[in-house]
């Protein structure tokens, strides 16, 4: 027998169509999620600034860099930086004292280390003066922008127990990235959170066996009442 149906009915059927579509969708840009991403979201919601030192190691080609930024932020898109300790690619004179303030957009407003340091320059985000050995600029270090990588990079992610680091127990995750050659040449991404406060501890990303980019967020605090004024330039 065939069925008729009414214009109503087709279009209440198509309705539940794109409906069901769009729930599809929605659990596929899900893909990149774990309970320890989830938390690290709570937990953010309540934070409204924070300030940590960003010790970090870059590797490209046969070059390394090593530096240590102290890091300063208010939300919604503030952002101070100040490089305490540099060695390796581009750490010459000048480099330790250096200071970057973003307060969103392309731009960036600092000064040099050292006798420089009265020279106040406003640059592009991506100027060589403020990115790092592999092109990193000042907000690709906020924590989370580290974190948003997880759910934005196509990939197989996982989340297993971390085990102790830095005396803390930690969640493990994951992402084996499907596409290094649009990544920077990434292929594999780790991070560590706390179990306690949700933050991330460690991010280590890989090349193959390389380590390209290894970060520690040393002395994290948040909610510490940082103003607007603090980041004035």
């Amino acid at each position: 027998m065939r069925m008729k149906f009414s214009a109503r009915k087709i279009l209440f059927i198509g309705l539940a169509l794109a409906i069901q579509g769009g729930c599809l969708t929605s659990i596929a840009n899900a893909a990149n999620a774990t309970p320890a991403l989830e938390a690290f979201t709570t937990a953010f919601e309540k934070i409204n600034d924070f300030t940590y030192d960003l010790r970090t190691h870059e590797a490209l080609g046969s070059d390394t860099q090593d530096r240590v930024y102290h890091y300063e932020f208010l939300k919604p898109t503030s952002a101070k930086t100040v490089i305490t300790s540099a060695s390796g690619a581009g750490s010459g004179f000048g480099i330790i004292g250096s200071v970057g303030v973003w307060t969103g957009g392309d731009t960036v407003v600092g000064h040099q280390g050292g006798i420089l340091s009265m020279i106040h320059l406003k640059v592009g985000l991506h100027s060589h003066l403020t990115i790092s050995l592999r092109g990193y600029t000042i907000p690709d270090g906020l924590i989370q922008n580290v974190v948003d990588a997880y759910r934005t990079i196509a990939g197989d992610i996982s989340q297993h127990p971390g085990g102790k680091l830095a005396g803390v127990d930690t969640d493990f995750v994951e992402l084996k990235v499907a596409n290094p050659t649009a990544n920077d040449g990434v292929t594999r991404m780790d991070i560590y959170f706390s179990q306690t406060t949700h933050l991330p501890i460690r991010n280590t990303w890989y090349q193959n066996d390389q380590i390209i980019r290894d970060q520690w967020f040393d002395n994290l605090k948040t909610n510490t009442g940082f103003k607007a004024s603090d980041f004035a330039t």
